[in-house]
């Protein structure tokens, strides 16, 4: 979720219901801290809620400094990312590339976790592809290096995000642990939050891509869990102010260039299941400025509003 999951995004996350927000996964090199992008990764001490910061690398050393850096910065807990199947990322034996490397792993989950005093946890995959779903071996290695808590995306990594997500590893890995293991990967409703919980034993469960444009996802999966009913979608005018915040916020922590740019994206997500979505997408898209986007956005409520009157 990287380029997603800014600070922006996890806040609003958290204020509709998210328990937890893990930051955009940050470099364990040293050398590339001083990019635009990397220092906006490393603020951590305004956000509200329990601040996790997610680092990926392949070297223990790197690793473990970046995670007393990041402790030292604000962060309250420390995620190590073994989950990423990018190319740009595995091609340095980093993300998901680290299953194929057992060993490797236990020396990355030992340097960090002696590196800090805040409490580390583990995001994998069930393995590298369907040959080698090695991820109870992966699990037990974690735990037995004290990580707190593992979640566990039901694909390997040669899956990408094709196909269905798999539960049956990871309910698997469950059993095979004491640590919480939270379950991930394919879970856009309530009624699927409920399932994988049930059907995995997972402690918890993350939402990724479901929260893509619908971050009031979050308090509907709290609310079925809690009750068994569903709550009423958000009105028209709720969408408005949710959807015109982020935005807003996207330009105030991106400044005018980059923030008119990741706002597009956001839109797009929102946009996908109104009628006239991909129309006002094209425009939208093509707009250059914080005002330009504000007023669009303004309009297009203004005239669905009209429309239901």
């Amino acid at each position: 979720m990287a380029g997603i999951t800014d600070q922006p995004f996890r806040q609003l996350c958290c204020q509709m219901g998210a328990g937890l927000a893990v930051s955009e996964m940050m470099s364990s090199n040293p050398k590339v801290w001083n990019t635009g992008k990397s220092q906006r990764r490393m603020l951590h001490s305004d956000e509200a809620g329990i601040r996790s910061v997610q680092i990926a690398g392949s070297d223990p050393e790197e690793l473990a400094f970046a995670a007393k850096f990041n402790a030292d910065n604000g962060a309250q807990i420390i995620d190590i990312n073994m989950g990423c199947p990018a190319k740009k990322v595995n091609k340095k034996l980093a993300g998901s590339a680290l299953l194929k490397e057992p060993k490797l792993v236990e020396q990355i989950v030992s340097a960090v976790v002696n590196a800090v005093a805040i409490p580390v946890t583990l995001k994998i995959r069930t393995g590298w592809c369907e040959n080698t779903r090695n991820g109870i071996e992966i699990a037990n290695i974690a735990q037995h290096n004290g990580i707190q808590s593992l979640a566990v995306h039901g694909r390997t990594r040669n899956d990408f995000y094709k196909g269905d997500a798999e539960y049956d590893t990871i309910k698997a890995i469950k059993q095979a642990v004491k640590i919480p293991v939270v379950a991930n990967g394919d879970i856009t409703c309530a009624e699927k939050a409920e399932q994988v919980l049930n059907y995995t034993g997972a402690d918890a469960i993350m939402v990724g891509r479901g929260a893509q444009g619908r971050p009031w996802i979050f308090r509907e999966i709290n609310h079925f869990l809690k009750t068994g009913r569903h709550l009423p979608a958000p009105s028209t005018d709720e969408v408005r102010s949710i959807l015109i915040g982020h935005v807003r916020e996207l330009h105030k922590f991106y400044g005018d260039f980059m923030g008119v740019r990741f706002a597009r994206k956001h839109v797009s997500w929102y946009m996908q299941t109104h009628e006239q979505g991909k129309s006002f997408r094209s425009i939208f898209n093509g707009l250059e400025s914080v005002a330009e986007q504000l007023e669009a956005l303004t309009m297009y409520f203004d005239n669905l509003t009209l429309e239901r009157v």
